[in-house]
């Protein structure tokens, strides 16, 4: 029976429905037919135990086009437009420019009273006097109306009484807003070229990121014997990123993690040796089994190489600066402050407070422009030698930042194989010590040491040294 009664309930509702009701977005379902040989959970749903609000449902899921019935053949309108009002702009933007001069708050007095006395003002009050600037033409026509002004619509009163009482008033905006921004953009802009210059001689300094390079430059050459790409003096930086794609024979490490670990040892069992020159003794190092030096020398040669970032710390700043943002920002600079010039050159003779104030800015911006555009071509130098210093035909590229990106991806790189290192050596450990208890116990002191296993790596690819990329040349892909 309940079958039976949920296909009449569900017959009976589509049979209810209005053709005339207003169309809703639909729900995008596979509809399917109850099964009516056997019990479903449909089959107890009860099609008057639960009603929506129709309207509710309409208003918040009808389509713009959706009308009550009696609404139906109503045609839409435009939004109405007083006729007691006298509109210069489409009525539509005359609108919106009123909308927004109702959020300032302010009378015509008070903004005639910010252009001509220059009145400190915030940015957001700017940018909304700067956006509604009319067109030159609109401009012209508000300037030259020669009807009633009490007629004229909210915005065009406004417009006219501030262009009539300063002509210039929307270039003054655009200067003023411009004022008013300068010191945090020109602050901004000191802040990259110092970075960028302590970038340069953080990459120039000899120190344990060139201990790396050579130590990949040799690996690489081991690798590469007897290949065309072997007895490089030098290679791609883009390499660099592809250093953790290269695995082992086995596929347990990769060429980063061994040269990360030589190195980390290296390091060490450097750092061991002064210890021990410094104490003028063998101490426990020299009297420790093979096993034991490995260990320590890892221990004392993590910390060291581990520490790799803290030596580029401006160079990991200097990836972050967007190449064309930092040479936009001075151009832009340029251009806004000729703007500014271009309007007091404009006003002589129309001296006011405002003018006053604007001047005295365009003087000092004027000077400190000419210095960061100097200070900007000087490091920017810096920087194209410092990249051909690592890489020669790099500076065909366009964005002259691209080293700093992979040295710094190199050093997050390099962070990663140093933390993978300790945790194998803190699960190593713990059997080293259970190994040397057996040994003692056994009393087998001519017993050969652990020896390291030896790790195989398959020749690098031809495309890995100098592989086309954004950084290569012409030259570093020739084999020859």
């Amino acid at each position: 029976k309940g079958p039976t009664k949920a296909a009449e309930s569900s017959s009976a509702i589509s049979k209810t429905e209005d053709p005339a009701q207003p169309k809703l977005k639909p729900l995008h379902w596979d509809k399917v037919n109850p099964d009516a040989s056997h019990s479903m959970v449909w089959h107890r749903i009860d099609g008057g135990s639960f009603n929506f609000d129709g309207d509710l449902m309409e208003a918040l899921f009808g389509y713009v086009g959706a009308r009550k019935p009696s609404e139906a053949n109503t045609v839409p309108q435009k939004p109405t437009v007083s006729t007691t009002q006298t509109y210069i702009l489409d009525p539509r933007k005359s609108q919106n420019k009123a909308i927004v001069l109702k959020s300032l708050g302010m009378t015509k007095e008070e903004i005639i009273d910010l252009l001509t006395e220059g009145h400190d003002a915030d940015s957001d009050t700017l940018e909304k006097l700067s956006g509604i600037a009319p067109t030159p033409e609109e401009q012209t026509e508000i300037i030259d109306f020669s009807g009633d002004p009490t007629k004229l619509a909210d915005a065009e009163s406004l417009l006219f009484h501030i262009l009539r009482a300063v002509p210039s008033a929307f270039n003054r905006f655009n200067v003023m807003l411009f004022k008013i921004n300068y010191g945090s953009e020109v602050a901004q802009q000191k802040g990259s070229l110092q970075t960028l210059e302590s970038a340069c001689n953080e990459l120039r300094a000899r120190g344990l990121f060139m201990k790396l390079l050579e130590a990949i430059l040799k690996a690489g050459n081991r690798m590469n014997a007897g290949t065309a790409r072997g007895n490089a003096q030098a290679f791609n930086l883009t390499a660099l990123r592809k250093l953790s794609d290269v695995k082992s024979v086995d596929g347990k490490t990769t060429l980063l993690h061994f040269v990360v670990e030589e190195v980390v040892r290296s390091e060490g069992k450097r750092a061991a040796m002064n210890k021990i020159s410094n104490e003028n003794t063998g101490g426990d190092i020299a009297d420790a089994s093979r096993e034991e030096q490995e260990i320590e020398f890892i221990k004392l040669g993590l910390p060291i190489i581990g520490g790799l970032s803290s030596e580029f710390t401006n160079v990991k700043k200097a990836a972050g600066i967007d190449y064309d943002s930092f040479v936009a920002t001075t151009l832009a600079l340029g251009t806004r402050l000729k703007e500014t010039k271009r309007l007091l050159e404009q006003s002589k003779g129309k001296e006011d407070g405002c003018l006053t104030k604007l001047r005295s800015f365009f003087e000092s911006a004027e000077e400190e422009l000419r210095v960061i555009t100097e200070e900007q071509l000087r490091i920017m130098d810096l920087v194209k030698k410092t990249t051909n210093y690592y890489q020669a035909g790099a500076l065909k590229e366009r964005n002259l930042f691209q080293l700093f990106v992979i040295i710094r991806d190199f050093l997050g790189m390099v962070d990663n194989a140093c933390s993978e290192i300790a945790r194998s050596q803190r699960k190593q450990r713990p059997a080293a010590t259970v190994a040397g208890a057996s040994t003692s116990t056994a009393a087998t002191p001519t017993a050969a040491a652990p020896q390291r296993n030896a790790v195989r790596f398959p020749i690098l690819p031809p495309n890995f040294m100098s592989e086309h990329s954004r950084y290569s040349s012409s030259d570093s892909d020739s084999d020859s």
